[in-house]
């Protein structure tokens, strides 16, 4: 990429528009502060346009058949195999997530989903009841309608993917609102989808703009047969106020302050690089919601552990995402960043009982005088001691800054694992292979990784419980929730 300004349009109905009213929003390079590209700033008139298109091509997009659906998925898949290095530095530009993980990880694995949903498009199938001869009975799958899908900022073309491709195997059309921090990946998708042709107009819109506007008009449309978001909880929130009048289903995978427990008998030298890189000093500073922030360790393996994490962490390096000497970017926005340094501040004094391991820095601080990263929004690899009841041991961070709890024995791992509003992964590390089952068992949460972490694949549906949503992305339940179970029953007399 260059650093010309980029300007990205909206697709709708197949074509490349800007937003109704001419509005734009600057996209900003996380890296260096500076605006890179601009994108449309929708509005409620978009909204509607999309729907519509969405509405009108609905019933020719579930007549096709699966057959036919699951051509124009592989043909998208085709569209990202030949174009994943233009969409892998696009997202680096746009979110600050290292080229090494979009390029090298994220781009293969959108390429792989869609050949996975085109697969699963097939395999959507009802049942016959046997209720007596006197009737014939059985059900159906069929389709929402048009979906709407509201997307977070830290991995928007992943998500995108796992949301789109299974709404449209299902056989509905969609409406997608990426998020204002990062939309520039997304949009490019869907205009290189709509140039090749690869769907037919109107199955898939894409409308940028700010939550408030776009995000919002989406969920309260009547036309819009389903939601599904990823993003904060408190969001999900404003968007279950919005969608009850019209009771549109939704479908949420929210936030975590997800425990990452280290007992006695572990590897240590796989739990610190489990805990750290695989975790929270991650690709993209920490912004995953599977972040492990939580580290609960065995108390007579802490100060051993903990030597080790921080010796990792001190080979981590920051500097521009586009670099593959890079392995850690920065914070996805300026906002972001002093949410993060509110939460350092607390932890450095204002929240009583936390103890400093290492970090704390952000910002300017990281990087010499003149360097072109100083304007970038930067926090190092940080890491705090306390008790669970402290703010940064209970409020999701989302960035590379965790806690350390200490628990005496697996009651006690257990009770702290589950004294969270949140449940959305967890990680156990441990050689004891029914420890391994009974933490799996007893964790709340949606996702256990043992002896491993953040590790995700396109068939297992992920999504969590409590405050960290329902329903799930990935695998076959996904493409399941966006379609209705309907029920049919023929006298035979």
């Amino acid at each position: 990429m260059t650093a010309t300004v980029a300007a990205f349009l909206q697709t709708i109905d197949g074509a490349q528009v800007a937003a109704a009213d001419g509005g734009v929003l600057d996209s900003v390079d996380p890296s260096t502060g500076a605006g890179w590209a601009t994108v449309p700033r929708g509005g409620s008139a978009d909204v509607d346009r999309a729907v519509a298109a969405a509405d009108r091509a609905r019933a020719s997009w579930r007549d096709l058949g699966a057959a036919g659906r699951a051509r124009h998925l592989r043909r998208v898949a085709d569209v990202f195999a030949g174009h994943g290095d233009e969409l892998s530095e696009i997202e680096t530009r746009d979110n600050g997530r290292i080229l090494a993980d979009t390029r090298g990880l994220d781009l293969p694995s959108c390429v792989e989903m869609w050949h996975y949903f085109a697969g699963a498009a097939d395999k959507l199938h009802g049942d016959t009841v046997d209720i007596g001869p006197e009737a014939f009975t059985f059900t159906r799958r069929e389709p929402v309608g048009v979906v709407g899908v509201v997307l977070p900022w830290n991995a928007p073309l992943s998500l995108f993917t796992a949301k789109v491709a299974a709404a449209l195997a299902g056989g509905n059309t969609v409406v997608v609102k990426p998020a204002e921090q990062a939309s520039c990946s997304v949009l490019r998708a869907a205009a290189l989808i709509s140039e090749a042709q690869a769907l037919p107009p109107g199955v898939l819109n894409v409308v940028a703009g700010l939550g408030a506007e776009v995000g919002e008009a989406l969920v309260r449309h009547p036309g819009v047969g389903r939601i599904t978001f990823t993003g904060s909880t408190a969001t999900a929130r404003t968007i279950s106020t919005a969608a009850a009048p019209t009771l549109t289903p939704l479908a949420f995978e929210l936030g975590g302050k997800s425990p990452n427990i280290v007992f006695a008998d572990a590897d240590l030298d796989a739990a610190a690089v489990g805990v750290s890189t695989m975790s929270l000093f991650t690709g993209n500073a920490g912004q995953t919601c599977i972040a492990g922030s939580r580290i609960l360790v065995h108390e007579s393996i802490v100060d051993d552990l903990l030597a080790r994490v921080e010796k990792i962490a001190s080979g981590v390096r920051l500097g521009d995402p586009m670099d593959p000497a890079t392995t850690m970017g920065p914070i996805v926005s300026a906002g972001q960043l002093e949410r993060v340094r509110s939460y350092l501040a607390l932890g450095l004094g204002a929240d009583g009982g936390a103890e400093l391991v290492f970090g704390g820095r952000s910002g300017a601080d990281l990087f010499p005088a003149g360097s072109a990263h100083a304007g970038g929004y930067y926090v190092e690899p940080t890491l705090f001691r306390g008790t669970n009841d402290l703010r940064i041991a209970r409020e999701e961070i989302f960035g590379p800054v965790g806690v350390v709890l200490t628990f005496r024995d697996d009651d006690e791992a257990l009770a702290l694992a589950n004294d969270s509003p949140y449940g959305l992964a967890c990680g156990v590390w441990t050689t004891d292979l029914t420890r391994a089952h009974r933490c799996i068992r007893g964790v709340e949460a949606g996702a256990v990784w043992v002896n491993t972490y953040r590790k995700n694949h396109w068939a297992l549906p992920f999504g969590g419980v409590k405050d960290s949503g329902y329903g799930r992305d990935s695998g076959m339940e996904s493409v399941l929730e966006g379609t209705v179970l309907k029920s049919a029953w023929i006298d035979l007399p």
